[in-house]
């Protein structure tokens, strides 16, 4: 049976000032979003992108993140203790982000973003979607070395007991959703988007595919304490992700029919 290593939550410190893995995860993750933004733009030059679109969106996306993180996970997982308790709704430092609501925001920031620069919603989801997975491997490896976010008791040969929890086998659901939802969710959204697309089409393939992977990973992992398991039997995560399914095969569904047809290739436009 696997053992969490326990790592420390701080990575280094500096005087009074400590960094922790968590927050490099995130910095990992805009890193990410600009190196792959910058490639994405250069192969889309034709359509209209360059690189300082990319460090604008990610300076959209940053507070869309994190305003929308954090609302999310007061709306959705907690409304009543924070309605009793207002002023904690500030205190990120004490933990709580929601994915749905840090999505949500990023939506509303680049529909600013788009609306500034004069673009259509769409076509900067479109640009935006590959961006994204890989940060969101950042993220769930980040819980993964705080030892948050557990998975559900098993006995899978590769079960791992969370000493920081309990002494209970459990699947490294976190690891999961780093496969799932972050590097396979990026490889097969970075391989669609090497073809032009109808407009719609890849921010619809984004959201049917975060869905699908996040709606299957949350089986192994354990739900909220707060929560528990809802309507069904399905936890919040996946009643969260149910709509995110319908909507994605639907916008994929309208994007196609509104083109009629497969658009040609960059390099077919520039022969």
């Amino acid at each position: 049976m696997l053992v969490h290593p326990q790592f420390d939550p701080v990575a280094f410190s500096i005087g009074p000032i400590a960094v922790r893995w968590y927050g490099l995860m995130y910095l990992a993750g805009f890193v990410l979003f600009v190196v792959l933004g910058r490639m994405r733009a250069r192969r889309s030059f034709l359509t209209g992108w360059r690189a300082h679109d990319v460090d604008d969106m990610l300076f959209y996306g940053v507070f869309g993140v994190i305003l929308g993180g954090r609302l999310g996970y007061v709306l959705f997982y907690k409304p009543l203790y924070y309605a009793a308790h207002p002023l904690e709704i500030f205190a990120v430092w004490q933990g709580g982000m929601s994915f749905h609501g840090g999505f949500l925001g990023v939506l509303v920031a680049l529909w600013v973003f788009a609306r500034v620069r004069r673009k259509r919603w769409l076509e900067v989801t479109d640009f935006v979607a590959p961006l994204c997975p890989l940060g969101l491997a950042a993220g769930r490896l980040g819980n993964f070395i705080n030892g948050e976010l557990v998975g559900r008791v098993t006995d899978v040969p590769w079960a791992m007991v969370f000493p920081q929890v309990d002494n209970l086998p459990r699947h490294p659901s976190q690891l999961y959703q780093f496969a799932g939802e972050g590097v396979a969710l990026f490889l097969i959204l970075w391989v669609y988007a090497s073809r032009l697309r109808p407009m719609g089409a890849i921010s619809g393939l984004f959201l049917a595919g975060y869905g699908c992977f996040r709606f299957l990973a949350e089986y192994a992992r354990e739900p909220d304490t707060f929560l528990g398991y809802l309507a069904g039997g399905f936890t919040m995560g996946q009643l969260l992700s149910l709509p995110m399914i319908v909507a994605g095969f639907a916008l994929m569904l309208w994007a196609y029919r509104r083109a009629g047809k497969e658009q040609p290739t960059v390099i077919d436009r520039m022969k």
